[in-house]
Protein backbone atom coordinates (compact mmCIF):
# COMPACT_ATOMS: atom_id res chain seq x y z
CA UNK A 1 0.00 0.00 0.00
CA UNK A 2 2.85 2.36 0.88
CA UNK A 3 4.53 1.55 -2.42
CA UNK A 4 1.33 2.44 -4.31
CA UNK A 5 1.12 5.77 -2.45
CA UNK A 6 4.73 6.59 -3.31
CA UNK A 7 4.19 5.66 -6.95
CA UNK A 8 1.08 7.86 -7.12
CA UNK A 9 3.03 10.73 -5.59
CA UNK A 10 5.82 10.21 -8.11
CA UNK A 11 3.52 10.48 -11.11
CA UNK A 12 1.48 13.37 -9.66
CA UNK A 13 2.19 16.48 -11.75
CA UNK A 14 4.33 19.10 -10.04
CA UNK A 15 2.61 22.24 -8.89
CA UNK A 16 3.27 25.01 -11.42
CA UNK A 17 5.35 27.91 -10.11
CA UNK A 18 3.56 31.10 -9.16
CA UNK A 19 3.67 34.15 -11.39
CA UNK A 20 5.95 35.90 -8.89
CA UNK A 21 8.37 32.97 -8.91
CA UNK A 22 8.45 32.94 -12.71
CA UNK A 23 9.19 36.67 -12.82
CA UNK A 24 11.97 36.30 -10.25
CA UNK A 25 13.49 33.33 -12.10
CA UNK A 26 13.50 35.34 -15.32
CA UNK A 27 14.89 38.40 -13.55
CA UNK A 28 17.74 36.41 -12.01
CA UNK A 29 18.98 35.46 -15.48
CA UNK A 30 19.61 39.14 -16.24
CA UNK A 31 22.80 39.96 -14.33
CA UNK A 32 22.47 43.65 -15.10
CA UNK A 33 18.99 43.73 -13.55
CA UNK A 34 20.20 41.91 -10.45
CA UNK A 35 23.14 44.30 -10.08
CA UNK A 36 20.79 47.26 -10.49
CA UNK A 37 18.44 45.83 -7.87
CA UNK A 38 21.30 45.34 -5.40
CA UNK A 39 22.55 48.91 -5.87
CA UNK A 40 19.01 50.26 -5.64
CA UNK A 41 18.39 48.40 -2.38
CA UNK A 42 21.63 49.83 -0.97
CA UNK A 43 20.62 53.37 -1.94
CA UNK A 44 17.20 52.87 -0.35
CA UNK A 45 18.82 51.58 2.86
CA UNK A 46 21.14 54.59 2.92
CA UNK A 47 18.15 56.91 2.53
CA UNK A 48 16.13 55.16 5.23
CA UNK A 49 18.96 54.99 7.77
CA UNK A 50 20.54 58.35 6.95
CA UNK A 51 20.14 59.50 10.56
CA UNK A 52 22.40 56.67 11.70
CA UNK A 53 24.85 56.57 8.79
CA UNK A 54 25.66 60.26 8.37
CA UNK A 55 28.56 61.33 10.61
CA UNK A 56 27.32 64.94 10.75
CA UNK A 57 24.14 66.93 10.18
CA UNK A 58 23.46 67.95 6.56
CA UNK A 59 22.74 71.63 7.29
CA UNK A 60 22.25 74.03 10.16
CA UNK A 61 18.88 73.56 11.81
CA UNK A 62 17.45 73.32 15.34
CA UNK A 63 18.71 70.12 16.89
CA UNK A 64 21.64 69.87 14.45
CA UNK A 65 24.31 72.06 16.02
CA UNK A 66 27.26 70.26 14.38
CA UNK A 67 26.36 70.87 10.73
CA UNK A 68 28.94 73.58 10.06
CA UNK A 69 32.64 73.37 10.74
CA UNK A 70 34.12 76.88 10.36
CA UNK A 71 37.67 75.65 10.81
CA UNK A 72 37.36 73.23 7.87
CA UNK A 73 35.63 75.31 5.18
CA UNK A 74 36.38 74.00 1.68
CA UNK A 75 38.51 71.11 2.94
CA UNK A 76 39.35 68.58 0.18
CA UNK A 77 38.68 64.83 0.41
CA UNK A 78 40.85 62.66 2.62
CA UNK A 79 43.03 61.35 -0.23
CA UNK A 80 43.86 64.86 -1.48
CA UNK A 81 46.62 66.93 0.08
CA UNK A 82 45.14 68.99 2.87
CA UNK A 83 42.28 66.56 3.52
CA UNK A 84 41.63 64.40 6.57
CA UNK A 85 39.70 61.24 7.35
CA UNK A 86 37.50 63.24 9.69
CA UNK A 87 35.74 64.49 6.56
CA UNK A 88 36.19 61.67 4.04
CA UNK A 89 34.71 63.52 1.04
CA UNK A 90 35.70 66.95 2.27
CA UNK A 91 33.54 69.92 3.21
CA UNK A 92 31.76 72.58 1.22
CA UNK A 93 32.38 76.33 1.25
CA UNK A 94 29.11 77.20 2.97
CA UNK A 95 30.22 76.92 6.55
CA UNK A 96 32.22 73.71 6.15
CA UNK A 97 29.35 71.24 5.94
CA UNK A 98 30.38 67.60 5.54
CA UNK A 99 29.88 66.49 1.91
CA UNK A 100 29.41 62.80 2.79
CA UNK A 101 26.63 63.59 5.26
CA UNK A 102 24.87 65.80 2.72
CA UNK A 103 25.11 63.07 0.08
CA UNK A 104 23.62 60.50 2.46
CA UNK A 105 20.69 62.76 3.33
CA UNK A 106 20.44 63.73 -0.33
CA UNK A 107 19.55 60.13 -1.15
CA UNK A 108 16.49 60.55 1.04
CA UNK A 109 15.37 63.71 -0.78
CA UNK A 110 16.13 62.53 -4.32
CA UNK A 111 14.56 59.10 -3.87
CA UNK A 112 11.66 60.68 -2.04
CA UNK A 113 10.98 62.98 -4.99
CA UNK A 114 11.21 60.10 -7.46
CA UNK A 115 8.92 57.79 -5.49
CA UNK A 116 6.39 60.53 -4.70
CA UNK A 117 6.16 61.63 -8.32
CA UNK A 118 5.80 58.03 -9.45
CA UNK A 119 3.09 57.22 -6.89
CA UNK A 120 0.97 60.33 -7.46
CA UNK A 121 1.25 60.36 -11.26
CA UNK A 122 0.55 56.63 -11.46
CA UNK A 123 -2.50 56.90 -9.20
CA UNK A 124 -3.95 59.78 -11.21
CA UNK A 125 -2.99 58.09 -14.47
CA UNK A 126 -4.75 54.86 -13.50
CA UNK A 127 -7.95 56.66 -12.54
CA UNK A 128 -8.06 58.92 -15.61
CA UNK A 129 -6.94 56.21 -18.04
CA UNK A 130 -9.53 53.69 -16.88
CA UNK A 131 -12.35 56.24 -16.94
CA UNK A 132 -11.33 57.45 -20.42
CA UNK A 133 -11.28 53.89 -21.79
CA UNK A 134 -14.62 52.98 -20.21
CA UNK A 135 -16.57 56.21 -20.83
CA UNK A 136 -15.08 57.22 -24.18
CA UNK A 137 -16.83 60.00 -26.04
CA UNK A 138 -16.04 63.64 -25.34
CA UNK A 139 -14.30 62.91 -22.04
CA UNK A 140 -11.82 60.59 -23.72
CA UNK A 141 -11.27 63.05 -26.59
CA UNK A 142 -10.67 66.08 -24.34
CA UNK A 143 -8.44 64.16 -21.92
CA UNK A 144 -6.24 62.69 -24.63
CA UNK A 145 -5.86 66.02 -26.41
CA UNK A 146 -4.80 67.55 -23.09
CA UNK A 147 -2.27 64.74 -22.61
CA UNK A 148 -0.99 65.31 -26.15
CA UNK A 149 -0.59 69.02 -25.38
CA UNK A 150 1.46 68.27 -22.26
CA UNK A 151 3.64 65.80 -24.16
CA UNK A 152 4.21 68.25 -27.00
CA UNK A 153 6.16 70.56 -24.68
CA UNK A 154 9.67 69.47 -23.64
CA UNK A 155 9.61 68.03 -20.12
CA UNK A 156 12.20 70.37 -18.64
CA UNK A 157 10.66 73.48 -20.21
CA UNK A 158 7.19 72.66 -18.94
CA UNK A 159 8.55 71.82 -15.48
CA UNK A 160 10.35 75.15 -15.34
CA UNK A 161 7.20 77.03 -16.33
CA UNK A 162 5.10 75.29 -13.67
CA UNK A 163 7.74 75.81 -10.96
CA UNK A 164 8.08 79.46 -11.94
CA UNK A 165 4.32 79.88 -11.46
CA UNK A 166 4.27 78.00 -8.14
CA UNK A 167 7.59 79.44 -6.84
CA UNK A 168 10.74 77.29 -6.59
CA UNK A 169 10.78 74.71 -3.82
CA UNK A 170 10.53 71.01 -3.03
CA UNK A 171 6.72 70.69 -3.19
CA UNK A 172 6.37 72.72 -6.44
CA UNK A 173 9.10 70.53 -7.96
CA UNK A 174 7.13 67.39 -7.13
CA UNK A 175 3.91 68.94 -8.47
CA UNK A 176 5.54 70.08 -11.71
CA UNK A 177 7.19 66.74 -12.47
CA UNK A 178 3.98 64.90 -11.61
CA UNK A 179 2.05 66.94 -14.17
CA UNK A 180 4.75 66.41 -16.79
CA UNK A 181 4.85 62.63 -16.28
CA UNK A 182 1.08 62.14 -15.96
CA UNK A 183 0.42 61.54 -19.71
CA UNK A 184 2.71 58.49 -19.72
CA UNK A 185 0.54 56.65 -17.23
CA UNK A 186 -2.77 57.84 -18.67
CA UNK A 187 -1.89 56.63 -22.16
CA UNK A 188 -0.52 53.28 -20.99
CA UNK A 189 -3.54 52.49 -18.82
CA UNK A 190 -6.04 53.68 -21.42
CA UNK A 191 -4.45 51.59 -24.19
CA UNK A 192 -4.28 48.47 -22.01
CA UNK A 193 -7.84 48.95 -20.75
CA UNK A 194 -9.22 49.37 -24.27
CA UNK A 195 -7.67 46.04 -25.18
CA UNK A 196 -9.25 44.36 -22.15
CA UNK A 197 -12.73 45.86 -22.54
CA UNK A 198 -13.37 43.84 -25.69
CA UNK A 199 -12.57 40.49 -24.07
CA UNK A 200 -15.12 37.90 -23.03
CA UNK A 201 -14.47 38.03 -19.29
CA UNK A 202 -15.32 41.75 -19.24
CA UNK A 203 -18.51 41.14 -21.21
CA UNK A 204 -19.47 38.35 -18.81
CA UNK A 205 -18.83 40.57 -15.78
CA UNK A 206 -20.96 43.32 -17.31
CA UNK A 207 -23.81 40.89 -18.05
CA UNK A 208 -23.94 39.62 -14.46
CA UNK A 209 -24.24 43.21 -13.21
CA UNK A 210 -20.76 44.09 -11.95
CA UNK A 211 -20.73 47.80 -11.12
CA UNK A 212 -18.33 50.04 -13.14
CA UNK A 213 -15.96 50.83 -10.24
CA UNK A 214 -15.51 47.14 -9.43
CA UNK A 215 -15.27 46.27 -13.11
CA UNK A 216 -12.54 48.83 -13.72
CA UNK A 217 -10.42 48.48 -10.60
CA UNK A 218 -10.93 44.84 -9.62
CA UNK A 219 -11.45 43.13 -12.97
CA UNK A 220 -9.65 45.15 -15.67
CA UNK A 221 -6.83 46.92 -13.80
CA UNK A 222 -4.98 43.74 -12.64
CA UNK A 223 -4.59 42.75 -16.30
CA UNK A 224 -3.06 46.13 -17.14
CA UNK A 225 -0.38 46.07 -14.44
CA UNK A 226 2.60 44.64 -16.36
CA UNK A 227 3.37 47.69 -18.54
CA UNK A 228 2.34 49.98 -15.70
CA UNK A 229 4.86 48.45 -13.28
CA UNK A 230 7.67 48.83 -15.80
CA UNK A 231 6.78 52.46 -16.50
CA UNK A 232 6.56 53.17 -12.78
CA UNK A 233 10.03 51.70 -12.20
CA UNK A 234 11.64 53.69 -14.99
CA UNK A 235 9.60 56.75 -14.01
CA UNK A 236 11.44 56.95 -10.68
CA UNK A 237 14.79 57.44 -12.41
CA UNK A 238 13.30 59.97 -14.83
CA UNK A 239 11.84 61.93 -11.92
CA UNK A 240 15.19 61.94 -10.10
CA UNK A 241 16.91 63.29 -13.22
CA UNK A 242 14.21 65.90 -13.75
CA UNK A 243 14.41 67.04 -10.13
CA UNK A 244 18.21 67.19 -10.37
CA UNK A 245 17.97 69.31 -13.51
CA UNK A 246 15.55 71.72 -11.85
CA UNK A 247 17.73 71.83 -8.76
CA UNK A 248 20.82 72.56 -10.82
CA UNK A 249 19.00 75.46 -12.48
CA UNK A 250 18.03 76.82 -9.08
CA UNK A 251 14.32 76.07 -9.56
CA UNK A 252 14.07 72.84 -7.59
CA UNK A 253 14.79 72.14 -3.95
CA UNK A 254 16.22 75.27 -2.35
CA UNK A 255 19.28 75.55 -0.11
CA UNK A 256 20.11 74.26 2.40
CA UNK A 257 18.17 71.11 1.45
CA UNK A 258 20.81 68.59 0.28
CA UNK A 259 19.00 67.30 -2.80
CA UNK A 260 21.65 66.10 -5.26
CA UNK A 261 20.69 68.54 -8.01
CA UNK A 262 20.61 71.43 -5.56
CA UNK A 263 24.06 70.40 -4.33
CA UNK A 264 25.34 70.67 -7.89
CA UNK A 265 23.78 74.11 -8.20
CA UNK A 266 25.45 75.29 -4.99
CA UNK A 267 28.95 74.54 -6.29
CA UNK A 268 28.72 75.75 -9.88
CA UNK A 269 31.13 78.60 -9.18
CA UNK A 270 33.58 76.23 -7.44
CA UNK A 271 33.81 73.50 -10.09
CA UNK A 272 37.34 74.47 -11.11
CA UNK A 273 38.72 75.23 -7.65
CA UNK A 274 36.94 72.37 -5.82
CA UNK A 275 35.77 69.80 -8.41
CA UNK A 276 35.06 67.14 -5.79
CA UNK A 277 32.05 69.15 -4.64
CA UNK A 278 30.39 68.60 -8.05
CA UNK A 279 31.75 65.12 -8.77
CA UNK A 280 30.29 63.53 -5.63
CA UNK A 281 26.57 64.36 -6.19
CA UNK A 282 26.98 63.78 -9.93
CA UNK A 283 28.23 60.25 -9.31
CA UNK A 284 25.37 59.59 -6.89
CA UNK A 285 22.82 60.65 -9.51
CA UNK A 286 24.55 58.57 -12.18
CA UNK A 287 24.76 55.40 -10.09
CA UNK A 288 21.18 55.62 -8.85
CA UNK A 289 19.65 56.34 -12.27
CA UNK A 290 21.67 53.61 -14.01
CA UNK A 291 20.74 51.09 -11.31
CA UNK A 292 17.03 51.87 -11.63
CA UNK A 293 17.17 51.70 -15.43
CA UNK A 294 18.99 48.35 -15.37
CA UNK A 295 16.42 46.93 -12.98
CA UNK A 296 13.55 48.42 -14.98
CA UNK A 297 14.82 46.92 -18.24
CA UNK A 298 15.16 43.51 -16.60
CA UNK A 299 11.70 43.79 -15.11
CA UNK A 300 10.28 44.68 -18.52
CA UNK A 301 11.87 41.59 -20.04
CA UNK A 302 10.56 39.41 -17.22
CA UNK A 303 6.99 40.70 -17.45
CA UNK A 304 6.73 40.61 -21.25
CA UNK A 305 7.33 37.12 -22.70
CA UNK A 306 8.03 38.64 -26.13
CA UNK A 307 11.02 40.53 -24.71
CA UNK A 308 12.55 37.73 -22.65
CA UNK A 309 16.08 37.05 -23.66
CA UNK A 310 16.65 33.71 -25.21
Amino acid sequence: MAADTQAAAAIRPAKPPSATAEIWDSLKQNKGAVAGLVVLVLVVLVAVFADFLAPYAPYNAPGWPDAGHPGHVGQPPAWVEGGSWEFILGTDKSGGRDVLSRLIYGARYSLGIGLTVMAVSMLLGVILGLIAAYVGGWFDFVLMRLMDLIMSIPDLVLSMVIVAILQPGLVPTVAAITIVFLPRYVRIVRAAALGELSKDYVTAATVVGVKPPRLLFRTILPNCMAPLIVQATLGVSDAILQAAALGFLGMGAQPPIPEWGAMLSDVRQDIQSAPWLAIAPGICILITVVAINLFGDGLRDALDPKLKRG
